[in-house]
C-alpha cells in the first residue's frame, strides 16, 4: 500500500468518529451555557435584591487602622474579629516567623501520616490549659471542628437539641450524624425542656449552642441550659468563636462569664478571632472524645496539618493570655463606650454588652449604601443582610476591639451620625 492510501484510510475513519461526536459537543456545549443563564440569572437576583456582597482589598495588615485600595489615607477598621488586637501583635508576628525559619511553611500531610510536629501537641496542650479541660484536638478551622464533631460522638440512638440561630457550621455538622434532631426556639428554655423531655428516650442527649451568637452579639444563657442538662441528663456543647480570648474575668469565654466552666462538657473554637486571627480551630473536652476524633473525624482525617506558622503565632497569643488577663479586661469599658454614644444619638443596637454590636437598619441595600458612605468618612464597616441574616434584619454590624483607642470609637460613632442623618435613620 502506498503512503497516501494509507493516510487516506486513518484520516476518513477519523472524520466519521469526529462527526459522530459532533452532537455531543453540541449538547456539551448546550448544558454549559444553560448553566451560565441560571447562574447568570442568580447574581442578577442578588444584585437587585442588594444583598451583593463585594469584597474590598486591604493593603496593609490587619489592625485597628488599615489601608484599603482607592481610599486615600488610614482607614479605621470596625468590622475585623480582631477583639485584642493580636492580629498584628509583634510578638505573635515575630512567634510565626521563628516557627516558620525552624519548622517550614507546612507539612505536606495529614496529622496521621507524617503530620504532627512537636509545635502542635504544644498549641494543643496549651488549648487544653487555657480552658480547664483535658485534651484538646487542632482543626484547619472551627467550621472544621464543627464538622466532625457531631458525627462521631452521636449515633441513630442519641439525641442533639440545637438552637436555632446556631451558626451555620453546627447545622451543617449535625445534619452529618444520625442522631434524632431536636430545634428549639432562640435562647428559650421553656422550648428546650420540652425538647429534652421529647429526648429522654434516647441513648444520650447533647444540648448545643453558640456560646455568643454572632449576628447579634447576644449570649446564651448557658446557666440556664446547664441546670436543665443536668436535670434531664444530657451534655452540654457551646461553641465560643466569639467569645474565646475577652469574655469573662481571664478571658476563657462564656463559659467562665457565667461561672458554668465545670458544667460544660465540650468547648469548640477558633484561632482565626482573637487568637492571633490566622487561621484554625480546635475541640477541648474529655480525652476519650479527643482520642475518638483523632481516629474518626474526617475533618481531621483528611485535612493537611496547620502550617508552622500559624501554629506558632496561636501559641504565642494563647502564651500571653496566660500570662495575663490585662488586654480581656479592657474591652468592656470600650465596647460600652459606643453602645451607649450610639444609642443616645438614635441608633437601635442589638446585643447587650459584648463587643459585636449591630446597628440595626432592616432594609438591606440601605445596611449597603450607609457602609459605603462610611468607607468615604474614614470608617471600614459592612452591611450583613440576608442570607448572612434573616430577611428584613439586615444592620452593620460593628466589632469593638481592644487596639481601638477612645478617639477611634468617637470618630466612629460621629461618622454613623453625620450617615444616619443623611439617610434618614436618626434626625
Amino acid at each position: 500500500m502506498s503512503l497516501g492510501k494509507a493516510v487516506r484510510s486513518l484520516v476518513k475513519p477519523a472524520r466519521g468518529l469526529l462527526a459522530s461526536s459532533e452532537p455531543a459537543l453540541k449538547r456539551s456545549y448546550a448544558a454549559v451555557a444553560e448553566a451560565r443563564a441560571v447562574l447568570e440569572h442568580e447574581l442578577d437576583t442578588i444584585r437587585a435584591a442588594g444583598t451583593w456582597k463585594a469584597e474590598r482589598i486591604i493593603t496593609s495588615k490587619q489592625g485597628p487602622q488599615i489601608n484599603v485600595e482607592g481610599s486615600r489615607g488610614g482607614i479605621l477598621n470596625f468590622c475585623a474579629n480582631n477583639y485584642l488586637g493580636l492580629s498584628s501583635h509583634p510578638e505573635v508576628v515575630q512567634a510565626g516567623i521563628d516557627a516558620l525559619k525552624t519548622h517550614g511553611a507546612g507539612l505536606s500531610s495529614v496529622r496521621f501520616i507524617c503530620g504532627t510536629q512537636d509545635l502542635h501537641k504544644t498549641l494543643e496542650q496549651k488549648l487544653a490549659e487555657f480552658h480547664e479541660r483535658e485534651d484538646c484536638i487542632l482543626y484547619a478551622s472551627c467550621f472544621d471542628a464543627n464538622a466532625g464533631l457531631f458525627e462521631v460522638l452521636l449515633g441513630p440512638d442519641d439525641a442533639v437539641l440545637s438552637d436555632e440561630l446556631n451558626h451555620a457550621s453546627i447545622i451543617d455538622g449535625i445534619r452529618l450524624c444520625r442522631a434524632k434532631r431536636l430545634r428549639y426556639k432562640h435562647m428559650d428554655l421553656s422550648d428546650l425542656e420540652v425538647k429534652l423531655k421529647e429526648a429522654q428516650s434516647s441513648r444520650m442527649r447533647l444540648v448545643v449552642t453558640d456560646g455568643v451568637f454572632s449576628m447579634d452579639g447576644d449570649v446564651a444563657p448557658l446557666r440556664g441550659i446547664c441546670d436543665l442538662a443536668e436535670q434531664y441528663g444530657a451534655m452540654v456543647f457551646i461553641d465560643e468563636c466569639h467569645a474565646t480570648g475577652f469574655l469573662g474575668p481571664r478571658g476563657r469565654g462564656t463559659d467562665e462569664l457565667l461561672g458554668v466552666m465545670d458544667r460544660v462538657q465540650i468547648v469548640n473554637s477558633t484561632l482565626g478571632k482573637a487568637l492571633g486571627g490566622a487561621a484554625g480551630g480546635y475541640t477541648v473536652g474529655p480525652k476519650p472524645l479527643i482520642d475518638l476524633l483523632r481516629q474518626r473525624s474526617r475533618p481531621y482525617l483528611f485535612s493537611n496539618a496547620l502550617p508552622p506558622p500559624v501554629v506558632g503565632c496561636a501559641t504565642r497569643a494563647v502564651e500571653l493570655l496566660l500570662a495575663s488577663n490585662e488586654i480581656a479586661q479592657s474591652m468592656t469599658a470600650k465596647t460600652m463606650r459606643f453602645r451607649n454614644k450610639m444609642t443616645q444619638a438614635g441608633f437601635t443596637i442589638s446585643g447587650s454588652s459584648h463587643p459585636i454590636c449591630p446597628v440595626m437598619l432592616g432594609d438591606a441595600r440601605l445596611a449597603s449604601l450607609m457602609a459605603d458612605d462610611m468607607l468615604k468618612h474614614g470608617i471600614y464597616v459592612i452591611g450583613f443582610s440576608f442570607p448572612v441574616v434573616p430577611k428584613g434584619k439586615a444592620r452593620i454590624r460593628v466589632q469593638i476591639s481592644a487596639a481601638h483607642t477612645d478617639d477611634d470609637i468617637d470618630r466612629c460613632v460621629d461618622a454613623f451620625i453625620q450617615t444616619g442623618r443623611k439617610h434618614g435613620v436618626i434626625s
